[in-house]
Protein backbone atom coordinates (compact mmCIF):
# COMPACT_ATOMS: atom_id res chain seq x y z
CA UNK A 1 0.00 0.00 0.00
CA UNK A 2 2.71 2.50 0.71
CA UNK A 3 4.85 1.54 -2.83
CA UNK A 4 1.55 2.45 -4.31
CA UNK A 5 0.87 5.46 -2.42
CA UNK A 6 3.83 6.64 -3.09
CA UNK A 7 4.01 6.32 -7.21
CA UNK A 8 0.54 7.42 -7.04
CA UNK A 9 1.63 10.73 -4.90
CA UNK A 10 4.87 11.17 -7.29
CA UNK A 11 2.69 10.37 -10.66
CA UNK A 12 0.41 13.33 -9.61
CA UNK A 13 2.92 15.93 -10.62
CA UNK A 14 3.89 14.18 -14.59
CA UNK A 15 3.29 10.65 -14.14
CA UNK A 16 5.72 9.59 -17.06
CA UNK A 17 8.63 10.84 -15.11
CA UNK A 18 7.34 7.84 -12.45
CA UNK A 19 9.07 5.20 -15.14
CA UNK A 20 12.73 7.62 -14.21
CA UNK A 21 11.88 6.15 -10.18
CA UNK A 22 12.07 2.38 -11.81
CA UNK A 23 14.63 2.55 -14.06
CA UNK A 24 16.88 3.98 -11.22
CA UNK A 25 15.17 1.52 -8.96
CA UNK A 26 15.92 -1.41 -10.92
CA UNK A 27 19.51 -0.85 -12.10
CA UNK A 28 20.66 -0.29 -8.93
CA UNK A 29 18.30 -3.49 -6.94
CA UNK A 30 20.03 -5.24 -9.87
CA UNK A 31 23.86 -3.79 -9.49
CA UNK A 32 23.72 -4.38 -5.65
CA UNK A 33 22.30 -8.73 -5.81
CA UNK A 34 25.27 -8.74 -8.81
CA UNK A 35 27.48 -7.08 -6.25
CA UNK A 36 26.50 -9.36 -3.48
CA UNK A 37 26.38 -12.13 -5.21
CA UNK A 38 28.82 -12.52 -8.02
CA UNK A 39 32.01 -10.31 -5.79
CA UNK A 40 34.62 -11.06 -8.14
CA UNK A 41 33.13 -8.68 -10.77
CA UNK A 42 31.64 -6.32 -8.34
CA UNK A 43 33.56 -3.44 -9.60
CA UNK A 44 31.59 -3.30 -13.07
CA UNK A 45 28.61 -4.14 -11.41
CA UNK A 46 28.78 -0.68 -9.24
CA UNK A 47 30.13 1.40 -11.59
CA UNK A 48 27.67 0.66 -14.36
CA UNK A 49 24.95 1.03 -12.10
CA UNK A 50 26.29 4.46 -10.90
CA UNK A 51 26.85 5.30 -14.45
CA UNK A 52 23.63 4.65 -15.53
CA UNK A 53 21.99 6.67 -13.03
CA UNK A 54 24.17 9.86 -12.80
CA UNK A 55 23.45 9.22 -17.22
CA UNK A 56 20.05 9.58 -16.34
CA UNK A 57 20.46 12.79 -13.93
CA UNK A 58 22.96 14.61 -16.10
CA UNK A 59 20.92 13.44 -19.23
CA UNK A 60 17.52 15.48 -17.20
CA UNK A 61 19.36 18.13 -15.29
CA UNK A 62 22.98 19.19 -16.78
CA UNK A 63 22.47 18.79 -20.52
CA UNK A 64 20.60 21.94 -21.04
CA UNK A 65 23.36 23.65 -19.15
CA UNK A 66 26.52 21.88 -20.85
CA UNK A 67 25.50 22.56 -23.70
CA UNK A 68 24.69 26.18 -23.37
CA UNK A 69 28.02 26.37 -21.52
CA UNK A 70 29.83 24.87 -25.04
CA UNK A 71 27.73 27.14 -26.82
CA UNK A 72 28.80 30.45 -25.13
CA UNK A 73 32.80 29.52 -24.95
CA UNK A 74 32.70 28.60 -29.25
CA UNK A 75 30.64 32.32 -29.37
CA UNK A 76 33.61 33.75 -27.37
CA UNK A 77 36.40 32.65 -29.58
CA UNK A 78 34.54 32.86 -32.30
CA UNK A 79 33.09 29.33 -33.12
CA UNK A 80 30.48 29.76 -36.07
CA UNK A 81 28.92 26.48 -34.83
CA UNK A 82 24.90 26.70 -33.51
CA UNK A 83 24.47 23.26 -30.92
CA UNK A 84 20.84 21.90 -30.81
CA UNK A 85 18.83 23.47 -27.97
CA UNK A 86 17.37 20.82 -25.38
CA UNK A 87 14.19 21.35 -23.57
CA UNK A 88 13.68 18.76 -20.80
CA UNK A 89 11.42 19.45 -17.93
CA UNK A 90 13.01 18.58 -14.45
CA UNK A 91 12.07 15.68 -13.11
CA UNK A 92 10.87 16.37 -9.20
CA UNK A 93 13.28 15.16 -6.55
CA UNK A 94 15.56 13.48 -9.30
CA UNK A 95 18.74 14.65 -7.00
CA UNK A 96 17.41 13.35 -3.78
CA UNK A 97 16.50 9.93 -4.99
CA UNK A 98 19.16 9.52 -7.51
CA UNK A 99 21.68 10.27 -4.68
CA UNK A 100 19.75 8.02 -2.21
CA UNK A 101 19.80 5.46 -4.40
CA UNK A 102 23.52 5.25 -4.97
CA UNK A 103 24.23 5.91 -1.70
CA UNK A 104 22.05 2.32 -0.90
CA UNK A 105 24.39 0.66 -3.99
CA UNK A 106 27.87 1.91 -2.46
CA UNK A 107 26.96 0.75 1.00
CA UNK A 108 26.27 -2.59 -0.27
CA UNK A 109 30.00 -2.77 -2.16
CA UNK A 110 31.53 -1.75 0.95
CA UNK A 111 29.68 -4.69 2.88
CA UNK A 112 27.74 -2.37 5.35
CA UNK A 113 24.76 -4.07 4.48
CA UNK A 114 23.39 -6.97 2.44
CA UNK A 115 21.56 -6.55 -0.75
CA UNK A 116 17.51 -6.33 -0.25
CA UNK A 117 16.16 -9.27 -1.90
CA UNK A 118 12.51 -7.79 -1.89
CA UNK A 119 12.01 -5.97 -5.07
CA UNK A 120 8.84 -4.03 -3.70
CA UNK A 121 10.78 -3.32 -0.08
CA UNK A 122 13.85 -1.62 -2.10
CA UNK A 123 11.27 0.22 -4.34
CA UNK A 124 9.68 1.70 -1.37
CA UNK A 125 12.69 2.38 0.07
CA UNK A 126 13.43 4.81 -2.81
CA UNK A 127 10.14 6.29 -3.57
CA UNK A 128 9.02 6.64 0.25
CA UNK A 129 6.66 9.53 -0.45
CA UNK A 130 7.28 11.55 2.36
CA UNK A 131 11.04 12.10 1.45
CA UNK A 132 10.84 11.48 -2.16
CA UNK A 133 11.07 15.09 -3.72
CA UNK A 134 13.55 16.73 -1.33
CA UNK A 135 14.66 14.40 1.45
CA UNK A 136 16.09 13.84 4.11
CA UNK A 137 17.99 11.52 1.55
CA UNK A 138 18.08 8.45 3.72
CA UNK A 139 20.53 5.66 4.35
CA UNK A 140 19.63 1.93 4.02
CA UNK A 141 21.00 1.25 7.02
CA UNK A 142 18.33 3.33 8.61
CA UNK A 143 14.98 2.92 6.84
CA UNK A 144 15.03 -0.93 4.85
CA UNK A 145 15.04 -2.32 8.51
CA UNK A 146 11.74 -0.26 9.33
CA UNK A 147 10.09 -1.12 6.01
CA UNK A 148 10.80 -5.11 7.75
CA UNK A 149 9.06 -4.20 10.58
CA UNK A 150 4.87 -4.16 11.02
CA UNK A 151 3.71 -1.43 11.98
CA UNK A 152 0.43 -0.43 14.05
CA UNK A 153 -1.31 2.41 14.77
CA UNK A 154 0.05 4.31 17.99
CA UNK A 155 -1.68 7.56 19.32
CA UNK A 156 2.06 9.20 20.40
CA UNK A 157 3.25 8.63 17.06
CA UNK A 158 0.80 10.05 15.44
CA UNK A 159 0.36 13.20 17.94
CA UNK A 160 4.32 13.88 17.54
CA UNK A 161 4.36 13.41 14.02
CA UNK A 162 1.53 16.36 13.62
CA UNK A 163 3.13 18.20 15.44
CA UNK A 164 6.40 17.97 14.36
CA UNK A 165 4.18 18.89 10.71
CA UNK A 166 3.16 22.14 12.71
CA UNK A 167 6.31 23.75 13.38
CA UNK A 168 7.39 22.68 9.40
CA UNK A 169 4.03 24.34 8.41
CA UNK A 170 5.14 27.68 10.30
CA UNK A 171 8.38 27.32 9.13
CA UNK A 172 6.97 27.64 5.41
CA UNK A 173 3.78 29.73 5.81
CA UNK A 174 4.46 32.40 8.03
CA UNK A 175 8.58 32.66 7.74
CA UNK A 176 9.30 31.64 4.02
CA UNK A 177 6.52 32.94 2.12
CA UNK A 178 6.34 35.64 4.29
CA UNK A 179 9.52 37.02 3.16
CA UNK A 180 9.15 35.70 -0.15
CA UNK A 181 7.71 39.06 -1.89
CA UNK A 182 10.37 40.72 -0.74
CA UNK A 183 13.59 38.59 -1.93
CA UNK A 184 11.53 38.05 -5.30
CA UNK A 185 11.37 41.69 -5.61
CA UNK A 186 14.68 42.60 -5.27
CA UNK A 187 16.74 39.85 -6.69
CA UNK A 188 14.71 39.76 -10.02
CA UNK A 189 15.44 43.77 -10.74
CA UNK A 190 18.87 43.55 -8.66
CA UNK A 191 19.74 46.38 -11.05
CA UNK A 192 16.98 49.17 -9.41
CA UNK A 193 18.06 48.50 -5.32
CA UNK A 194 20.76 49.97 -3.46
CA UNK A 195 22.59 48.95 -0.06
CA UNK A 196 19.75 48.64 2.26
CA UNK A 197 17.39 47.11 0.19
CA UNK A 198 19.88 44.30 -0.62
CA UNK A 199 20.84 42.90 2.56
CA UNK A 200 18.02 43.16 3.91
CA UNK A 201 16.59 41.04 1.07
CA UNK A 202 19.80 38.63 1.66
CA UNK A 203 18.80 38.82 5.05
CA UNK A 204 15.58 37.44 4.50
CA UNK A 205 16.64 35.12 1.68
CA UNK A 206 18.73 33.16 4.61
CA UNK A 207 15.41 32.67 6.42
CA UNK A 208 13.57 31.67 3.81
CA UNK A 209 16.05 28.89 2.47
CA UNK A 210 16.27 27.85 6.09
CA UNK A 211 12.23 27.50 6.64
CA UNK A 212 11.56 26.35 2.94
CA UNK A 213 13.68 23.52 3.28
CA UNK A 214 13.79 22.83 6.84
CA UNK A 215 10.04 23.13 7.15
CA UNK A 216 9.29 20.78 3.94
CA UNK A 217 11.78 18.40 6.02
CA UNK A 218 10.02 18.90 9.34
CA UNK A 219 7.07 18.07 7.38
CA UNK A 220 8.29 14.79 6.00
CA UNK A 221 9.84 13.82 9.40
CA UNK A 222 6.54 14.62 10.35
CA UNK A 223 4.25 12.52 8.20
CA UNK A 224 6.32 9.74 8.55
CA UNK A 225 6.62 9.73 11.97
CA UNK A 226 1.95 9.43 11.92
CA UNK A 227 2.69 6.22 10.08
CA UNK A 228 5.51 4.41 12.41
CA UNK A 229 8.84 5.53 10.66
CA UNK A 230 11.88 7.62 11.49
CA UNK A 231 13.53 9.75 9.30
CA UNK A 232 16.83 11.44 9.97
CA UNK A 233 17.39 14.78 11.33
CA UNK A 234 17.94 17.34 8.52
CA UNK A 235 18.65 20.16 10.43
CA UNK A 236 20.56 20.93 14.01
CA UNK A 237 20.23 25.04 14.53
CA UNK A 238 22.59 25.99 11.19
CA UNK A 239 22.32 30.03 12.17
CA UNK A 240 23.51 28.98 15.77
CA UNK A 241 27.19 27.39 14.47
CA UNK A 242 30.28 28.16 15.60
CA UNK A 243 32.27 28.13 12.64
CA UNK A 244 31.54 27.32 8.71
CA UNK A 245 32.97 23.64 9.46
CA UNK A 246 30.12 23.26 12.42
CA UNK A 247 27.44 25.06 9.92
CA UNK A 248 27.71 21.96 7.49
CA UNK A 249 27.44 19.88 10.78
CA UNK A 250 23.83 21.50 11.11
CA UNK A 251 22.58 22.31 7.72
CA UNK A 252 21.03 19.74 5.13
CA UNK A 253 22.78 17.40 7.15
CA UNK A 254 21.82 14.05 4.94
CA UNK A 255 23.60 15.54 1.91
CA UNK A 256 26.62 16.73 3.99
CA UNK A 257 26.76 13.09 5.68
CA UNK A 258 26.58 12.13 1.80
CA UNK A 259 29.52 13.66 0.66
CA UNK A 260 31.54 13.22 3.65
CA UNK A 261 31.15 9.63 3.40
CA UNK A 262 31.09 8.98 -0.59
CA UNK A 263 33.25 11.86 -2.09
CA UNK A 264 35.32 13.14 0.66
CA UNK A 265 36.48 10.37 2.59
CA UNK A 266 37.22 8.29 -0.76
CA UNK A 267 39.35 10.91 -1.72
CA UNK A 268 41.44 10.87 1.80
CA UNK A 269 39.44 13.09 3.60
CA UNK A 270 41.92 14.77 6.26
CA UNK A 271 44.27 11.94 6.68
CA UNK A 272 46.66 13.23 4.11
CA UNK A 273 48.49 15.65 3.11
CA UNK A 274 47.63 19.55 3.97
CA UNK A 275 47.55 20.56 0.17
CA UNK A 276 45.61 17.20 -0.76
CA UNK A 277 43.36 17.73 2.16
CA UNK A 278 42.72 21.30 1.26
CA UNK A 279 41.87 19.99 -2.19
CA UNK A 280 39.52 16.93 -1.11
CA UNK A 281 37.63 20.06 0.76
CA UNK A 282 37.34 22.06 -2.66
CA UNK A 283 36.18 19.19 -4.66
CA UNK A 284 33.45 17.96 -2.35
CA UNK A 285 31.76 21.27 -1.98
CA UNK A 286 32.09 21.29 -5.37
CA UNK A 287 30.01 18.46 -5.95
CA UNK A 288 27.73 20.06 -3.54
CA UNK A 289 27.04 23.19 -5.71
CA UNK A 290 26.99 20.99 -8.49
CA UNK A 291 24.29 19.31 -7.18
CA UNK A 292 21.88 22.06 -5.85
CA UNK A 293 21.67 23.23 -9.73
CA UNK A 294 23.18 23.54 -13.17
CA UNK A 295 24.30 27.08 -12.97
CA UNK A 296 27.37 28.70 -12.44
CA UNK A 297 26.32 30.18 -9.10
CA UNK A 298 25.40 27.23 -7.93
CA UNK A 299 29.44 26.04 -8.92
CA UNK A 300 30.64 29.76 -7.65
CA UNK A 301 28.63 29.03 -4.27
CA UNK A 302 30.28 25.50 -3.86
CA UNK A 303 33.61 26.89 -4.21
CA UNK A 304 32.85 29.60 -1.25
CA UNK A 305 32.17 27.28 0.96
CA UNK A 306 34.87 24.90 -0.26
CA UNK A 307 37.35 28.07 0.53
CA UNK A 308 35.96 28.61 3.66
CA UNK A 309 36.31 24.96 4.93
CA UNK A 310 40.13 25.47 3.41
CA UNK A 311 40.58 28.81 5.38
CA UNK A 312 39.44 27.13 8.69
CA UNK A 313 41.43 23.79 8.05
CA UNK A 314 44.61 25.80 8.00
CA UNK A 315 43.80 27.77 10.65
CA UNK A 316 43.13 25.09 12.93
CA UNK A 317 46.50 23.39 11.94
CA UNK A 318 48.54 26.74 12.38
CA UNK A 319 46.64 28.77 14.98
CA UNK A 320 45.84 26.75 18.27
CA UNK A 321 42.60 26.79 19.22
CA UNK A 322 42.22 27.86 23.31
CA UNK A 323 41.77 25.23 26.07
CA UNK A 324 39.03 26.91 27.50
CA UNK A 325 35.54 27.94 25.54
CA UNK A 326 35.21 31.82 25.66
CA UNK A 327 31.47 32.97 25.37
CA UNK A 328 32.69 36.00 23.96
CA UNK A 329 34.46 34.06 21.39
CA UNK A 330 31.43 32.11 20.94
CA UNK A 331 29.40 34.68 19.82
CA UNK A 332 31.79 36.54 18.10
CA UNK A 333 31.85 33.01 16.04
CA UNK A 334 28.60 32.91 15.46
CA UNK A 335 27.50 35.98 14.60
CA UNK A 336 31.12 36.09 11.81
CA UNK A 337 29.74 31.99 10.70
CA UNK A 338 26.04 34.09 10.32
CA UNK A 339 27.79 37.22 7.94
CA UNK A 340 29.55 34.62 5.90
CA UNK A 341 26.34 32.31 5.03
CA UNK A 342 24.61 35.59 4.21
CA UNK A 343 27.09 36.04 1.79
CA UNK A 344 27.20 32.79 -0.01
CA UNK A 345 22.96 32.91 -0.23
CA UNK A 346 23.65 35.69 -2.57
CA UNK A 347 25.38 33.33 -5.42
CA UNK A 348 22.76 30.92 -4.62
CA UNK A 349 19.67 33.13 -4.81
CA UNK A 350 21.16 35.21 -7.63
CA UNK A 351 19.28 34.55 -11.15
CA UNK A 352 22.95 35.13 -12.99
CA UNK A 353 26.49 35.51 -12.33
CA UNK A 354 26.20 39.39 -13.31
CA UNK A 355 23.29 39.76 -10.99
CA UNK A 356 25.89 38.40 -7.78
CA UNK A 357 28.31 40.95 -8.96
CA UNK A 358 25.89 43.58 -9.08
CA UNK A 359 24.59 42.77 -5.67
CA UNK A 360 28.05 42.24 -4.14
CA UNK A 361 29.02 45.74 -5.68
CA UNK A 362 25.62 47.43 -3.94
CA UNK A 363 25.87 45.40 -0.79
CA UNK A 364 29.63 47.02 0.06
CA UNK A 365 28.71 50.90 -0.85
CA UNK A 366 25.94 52.79 0.48
CA UNK A 367 23.85 54.47 -1.11
CA UNK A 368 21.28 56.25 1.63
CA UNK A 369 18.31 54.34 -0.30
CA UNK A 370 15.22 53.85 1.53
CA UNK A 371 13.74 50.13 2.16
CA UNK A 372 10.38 50.75 0.81
CA UNK A 373 7.47 53.25 1.12
CA UNK A 374 5.25 53.09 4.47
CA UNK A 375 2.98 50.45 2.47
CA UNK A 376 5.43 47.87 2.95
CA UNK A 377 7.24 48.19 6.27
CA UNK A 378 4.06 46.27 8.35
CA UNK A 379 5.21 43.34 6.49
CA UNK A 380 8.69 43.60 7.23
CA UNK A 381 7.77 44.14 10.54
CA UNK A 382 5.32 40.91 10.71
CA UNK A 383 8.26 38.79 8.78
CA UNK A 384 11.24 40.22 11.18
CA UNK A 385 8.69 39.14 14.15
CA UNK A 386 8.26 35.86 12.83
CA UNK A 387 12.04 35.48 12.35
CA UNK A 388 12.86 37.09 16.05
CA UNK A 389 9.83 33.67 17.20
CA UNK A 390 12.20 31.11 14.99
CA UNK A 391 15.43 32.34 16.62
CA UNK A 392 13.91 32.33 20.43
CA UNK A 393 12.69 28.87 19.75
CA UNK A 394 16.42 27.89 18.26
CA UNK A 395 18.13 29.14 21.40
CA UNK A 396 15.74 27.15 23.93
CA UNK A 397 15.69 24.05 21.28
CA UNK A 398 18.13 20.94 22.19
CA UNK A 399 19.16 21.17 18.84
CA UNK A 400 16.91 17.73 17.90
CA UNK A 401 13.62 19.65 17.10
CA UNK A 402 11.78 18.16 20.20
CA UNK A 403 9.80 21.23 20.05
CA UNK A 404 9.75 21.48 23.52
CA UNK A 405 7.14 24.10 24.47
CA UNK A 406 5.04 21.79 22.50
CA UNK A 407 6.17 18.93 24.15
CA UNK A 408 5.59 19.99 27.60
CA UNK A 409 4.92 16.03 29.59
CA UNK A 410 1.58 18.26 30.82
CA UNK A 411 -0.68 17.70 27.88
CA UNK A 412 -2.39 21.21 28.98
CA UNK A 413 0.67 23.03 28.61
CA UNK A 414 1.44 21.31 25.24
CA UNK A 415 -2.46 21.87 23.71
CA UNK A 416 -2.35 25.02 24.56
CA UNK A 417 1.05 25.78 22.73
CA UNK A 418 0.11 23.68 20.10
CA UNK A 419 -2.69 25.60 19.40
CA UNK A 420 -1.34 28.89 19.88
CA UNK A 421 1.15 27.96 17.28
CA UNK A 422 -1.91 26.60 14.86
CA UNK A 423 -3.90 29.96 15.25
CA UNK A 424 -0.49 32.16 14.42
CA UNK A 425 -0.47 29.54 11.16
CA UNK A 426 -3.92 30.55 10.57
CA UNK A 427 -3.66 34.18 11.29
CA UNK A 428 -0.18 35.02 9.43
CA UNK A 429 0.27 32.11 6.65
CA UNK A 430 0.31 32.66 3.39
CA UNK A 431 -1.52 29.84 2.05
CA UNK A 432 -1.47 30.59 -1.67
CA UNK A 433 2.06 29.90 -1.46
CA UNK A 434 4.37 28.34 -4.30
CA UNK A 435 6.39 24.75 -4.45
CA UNK A 436 9.41 24.07 -2.21
CA UNK A 437 12.67 25.51 -3.55
CA UNK A 438 14.07 22.01 -3.30
CA UNK A 439 11.61 20.72 -5.61
CA UNK A 440 14.15 22.35 -8.01
CA UNK A 441 16.95 19.82 -7.08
Amino acid sequence: MLLIASYYFYMNWQPVYALLILLSTLTTYLGAILINDKPEHKKVWIWGSISINISILFLFKYLTFAADSIQHLMDSVGIGIQLPQFTLLLPVGISFYTFQAVGYLIEVYRHDIRAERNFMTYALFVSFFPQLVAGPIERAKNLLPQFHTQHHFNGDHLIAGLKTMVWGYFMKLCIAESVAPYVNAVFNNIGMHGCTSIWLATFFFTFQIFCDFGGYSLIAIGTARCVGFNLMQNFRQPYLARNVKDFWRRWHISLSSWLSDYIYKPLGGSRCSTARHQRNLIITFLVSGFWHGANWTFVAWGAYHGLLQSGLSLKKRYVPAPKQRNPIITIIGVVTTFILMMLGWVLFRANSWTDAMTAYHKMFHPDGAILYNGEGKPAITLSLFMIGLLMLKELRDDGHYNLRFTSNPNLLISGFWTAVLIFIIFLCAHFESGQFIYFQF
